[in-house]
């Protein structure tokens, strides 16, 4: 056996167990603030089983009459009347309970996924390096759904159970000890299995929750590259690898459903074993005259209703188990740290020093010991900033850095005169405008995706920037105009006109630093230089950053950087790097004889 397969099979033994103090920190909020609601639903419920009570006494009482012969037809009428009275009361108050209760565990689970996606907002690069989508997913689906479960049917089922069960076995021991004893010898059994049967079904809920998660990673996945699958013939391997994972998936599922399947037969068990016992022995008393066949009938009533709360008892412990490996599971998400520091306040900007400074700035990944950054100084005030170099030299990198998406060191990078750890994150994210060579865009309207960063622009403000941006004409061609939705990551639209839509946004945002990461990579050189010269009166006293490998648009910058392994290789004009910069020169010549090459990015 491999150390790997060791590691894995230790780690399949450590499932997640859910503490009464993560309980407390994650539903104690919610049980708090609608605690009367949970106390009229839990009388409604105790009302119920009461009432179910009463009707053994009922039937033992006319029984017992018919026996001696001391009720006429007629007058059984009185208690039939009274049972039909006792349903009725029943159907009301159980609906009053469900309505209660169960809307309770909605409006938990409803705070729960809330704060589940509260909290992914809050999170910085780090935390999603390690959590896949799907991963996510599962947490807002089926662990919350698990946990919707035991704290609604699950704990309805916990406490009607217990009440029934005290009560039934009160009312049977006062007709009967012995008969009671017996009838109850078989239910060590039933807890023994109990116990057992729940730590397996513990450790196999886990194994498919995160199952579940990698068939919804793989599921999304596939589902936003589709073009990129169809263009490589690639679906008929997709679809392999989705029906092997849906196999094991399914397979996990079985495991837990042979556990579930056999807490349900050995309650079954143990309750039927009880009524033959008390079928034998009962008909025996009640021939011998030491109880009365009203005694023994509503002995038999009291035993039946015993076996909801016997069968229950299985039942529960399947639910708090599911539950409480995935409260487990949500409270280890909601209660990870982001590594990015957040103080609440912060120094007011120094309107003199706008911009960056990075002084020594060193970074490396999480998952990689090497530095992308290396000791990177750089002063990046007012002014049109150009930024290239090779892949991998650390440009895409220091865009992560300077719009708040990575941890830093004191000192390595200041904002606007001051340490930027010492600003919470939205005074900085909230000045910067931001253009990625693959823009997000969402599922709705070319108007809202552009009002993003403003959603109370007036529809002149949004044209304005799409003009600017050199892609309303291109929006005026579509049937709907400004409100065309334009599908599931912009997929209606080409690649330039993502680009240009993701540019207007940034504009109408109007903030004062502006971050272009290769923005306009997909859209031709003559449209990127007249959209670039057009946008220069917007860049004044604005810090413009525009990282390329596109020496006409860098051509257009007041300054050049070139990074090389992290560090700043050069800098100056366009000009001056081409007199002193061997790799800028070799750049521009090469893209002369090939004015469209577009550079790569890191």
């Amino acid at each position: 056996m491999t150390t790997q397969q060791t590691t894995d099979k230790r780690k399949k033994r450590k499932q997640p167990q859910a503490t009464f103090a993560q309980v407390r920190s994650l539903l104690g909020p919610t049980y708090r603030k609608h605690r009367l609601r949970l106390l009229a639903g839990f009388i409604a419920l105790l009302a119920v089983d009461f009432l179910q009570l009463l009707i053994p006494r009922i039937i033992r009482r006319a029984v017992d009459s018919l026996q001696a012969t001391e009720i006429s037809s007629h007058e059984l009428l009185t208690p039939a009347a009274l049972i039909v009275s006792i349903a009725a009361g029943v159907v009301i108050l159980r609906f009053t309970w469900r309505y209660l209760i169960i809307g309770f565990s909605r409006l938990l689970e409803r705070d729960i996924r809330n704060r589940i996606f509260t909290h992914l907002l809050t999170m910085d690069g780090p935390f999603f390096e390690k959590r896949t989508t799907g991963d996510l997913m599962a947490h807002s689906s089926n662990d919350i759904s698990a946990i919707q479960m035991a704290c609604g049917m699950g704990m309805v089922a916990a406490v009607d159970a217990l009440v029934m069960l005290l009560a039934a076995i009160g009312f049977m021991i006062a007709i009967h000890p012995t008969l009671t004893l017996m009838a109850l010898l078989p239910m060590p059994i039933l807890a023994i299995s109990t116990r057992i049967l729940s730590g397996k079904l513990h450790k196999r809920f886990s194994a498919v929750q995160e199952r579940f998660a990698m068939l919804t990673e793989l599921s999304r996945s596939t589902l936003i590259s589709i073009g990129l699958i169809k263009s490589y013939t690639m679906e008929g391997f997709q679809t392999k690898q989705f029906d092997r994972l849906g196999k094991k998936y399914v397979k996990d599922n079985l495991r837990v459903a042979a556990i579930q399947g056999l807490i349900s037969p050995v309650a079954t068990l143990v309750g039927n074993i009880g009524m033959l016992v008390v079928l034998f022995l009962g008909g025996l008393f009640v021939i011998q005259k030491k109880i009365s066949l009203g005694d023994f009938v509503a002995f038999i009533t009291y035993l039946y209703m015993l076996i909801w709360p016997v069968m229950a008892v299985g039942w529960v412990a399947n639910l708090v188990q599911r539950g409480a490996t995935s409260l487990a599971r949500i409270h280890s998400l909601v209660t990870s740290v982001a590594r990015l520091h957040d103080p609440k306040e912060g120094p007011e900007p120094d309107p003199g020093q706008p911009g960056f400074r990075l002084n020594n700035l060193t970074f490396s990944y999480p998952s990689s010991p090497r530095p992308v950054l290396n000791n990177l100084s750089l002063h990046l005030g007012p002014g049109i900033h150009g930024i290239t170099g090779r892949t991998g030299c650390g440009k895409t990198t220091l865009c992560k850095l300077l719009t708040r998406l990575y941890p830093v060191k004191n000192q390595q990078l200041c904002f606007a005169g001051h340490d930027v750890n010492q600003y919470p994150l939205f005074q900085v994210r909230s000045r910067i405008g931001y253009v990625a060579q693959e823009p997000i865009l969402f599922s709705r309207s070319i108007a809202e995706n552009i009002r993003l960063g403003r959603p109370e622009a007036s529809r002149k403000e949004v044209e304005e920037a799409a003009k600017k941006a050199a892609i309303h004409e291109d929006i005026l061609t579509f049937e709907k105009g400004y409100e065309t939705t334009i599908g599931e990551r912009g997929i209606k639209l080409s690649g330039g006109q993502r680009q240009r839509l993701a540019m207007a946004r940034a504009l109408l945002a109007d903030r004062e630093i502006l971050l272009i990461d290769d923005g306009l990579s997909a859209v031709d050189v003559t449209t990127e230089e007249e959209l670039f010269h057009g946008l220069k009166h917007y860049f004044a006293d604005k810090v413009v950053i525009v990282i390329s490998n596109r020496t006409k648009l860098l051509s257009m910058t007041d300054r050049i950087i070139i990074l090389t392994d992290g560090s700043v290789e050069a800098e100056g004009s366009h000009e001056e790097l081409l007199r002193s910069s061997d790799l800028y020169r070799s750049m521009y010549s090469k893209q002369m004889l090939d004015p469209d090459e577009a550079g790569s990015k890191r």
